[in-house]
């Protein structure tokens, strides 16, 4: 799909055609899509193709002149079952020489931040700092799905306090997972962010260096805040893993505790079972005496569990 929008009085307005100083938005175009913007704007297809790729990894490239930035940025998806599913998926951002033009494989929240709400000093005509702004807001987005990841996390983990099940652990398995995604993504855009830094794209506007540097700052923090509760959720799962295992111990020496004092019994009535002369088979309360001995030996095996807290 091809959406084209251009900033005309502090307004953001959609267009149909393409024209000098727009926003070319690209989310999951075909090839007949991409061959056409390709076209109207000399950018060479494998530009646009590159955002395309899931795997591929974020970088600067130039192609006849044309700038592309490929970042990371983190998607959210509804799983039946699972909760929310948090990953991440390249989004590409092309600078032509009067236009901008954004890519990605499906619909994300950074393109509708920009396309459904107004942004501060948003301007498609500007499209250096426009590239710093989407740059900007991806990184508050990052930190705003660890937040996310956090808050459910911490709502698993109340749950499995009261019932351990494995379906609660699934969701925090794919939290964990997700936190790998959010920290290797995050390290790739720094590089990205300090290429960017170093190269001329902002040497010439103070204003634009300070927000680059602001967009540092804040992918650092993402970073952080990504180790930091990874290893949370680390720490977390492997103390459930240990308290499932304990559970499961303590539940089978109950369980052998249980077998030992049902075997006495057993054993007693086995004996006087036997096919040969026995104590009081000749009594009529031979019956009562056997089992008041195979109850007093019961109840010192039990006696003796329970010191030795086996039960």
């Amino acid at each position: 799909m091809i959406s084209i929008y251009l900033t005309d009085d502090g307004k953001l307005r959609e267009l149909e055609q393409i024209v000098p100083g727009a926003w070319v938005h690209l989310c999951a175009p075909t090839e007949e899509e991409v061959a056409t913007v390709c076209a109207k704007l000399c950018v060479e297809p494998d530009l646009v193709r590159a955002a395309l790729d899931e795997e591929e990894r974020s970088r600067i490239d130039f192609e006849d002149g044309h700038m592309l930035v490929l970042v990371d940025t983190p998607t959210v998806e509804a799983q039946q079952g699972r909760g929310f599913v948090y990953s991440t998926l390249p989004f590409g951002i092309i600078l032509t020489e009067e236009n901008i033009i954004t890519v990605c494989l499906k619909e994300s929240a950074l393109a509708r931040a920009f396309s459904e709400s107004p942004v501060k000093n948003f301007s498609t005509k500007k499209k250096n700092r426009m590239t710093l702004q989407l740059l900007y807001r991806n990184a508050t987005l990052f930190l705003f799905y660890l937040r996310e990841v956090d808050k459910a996390s911490s709502r698993v983990e109340n749950e499995l306090h009261l019932s351990m099940k494995n379906k609660e652990l699934i969701q925090m398995l794919g939290l964990e997972k997700s936190l790998v995604y959010f920290s290797t993504s995050l390290k790739g855009n720094e590089i990205v962010l300090e290429k960017l830094l170093r190269m001329d794209f902002v040497k010439d506007y103070p204003d634009d260096t300070e927000l680059l540097e602001d967009v540092i700052i804040e992918n650092k923090q993402a970073i952080e805040m990504s180790n930091i509760y990874r290893d949370i959720l680390s720490g977390t799962m492997d103390a459930f893993a240990s308290v499932i295992s304990n559970n499961l111990n303590i539940v089978m020496k109950v369980l052998a505790a249980v077998t030992i004092i049902l075997t006495i019994p057993s054993i007693i009535f086995g004996l006087w079972g036997s096919n040969v002369p026995v104590p009081f088979e000749s009594s009529p309360y031979g019956f009562f005496a056997i089992i008041g001995i195979a109850a007093l030996c019961t109840a010192v095996a039990v006696v003796v569990m329970v010191r030795k807290k086996w039960l």
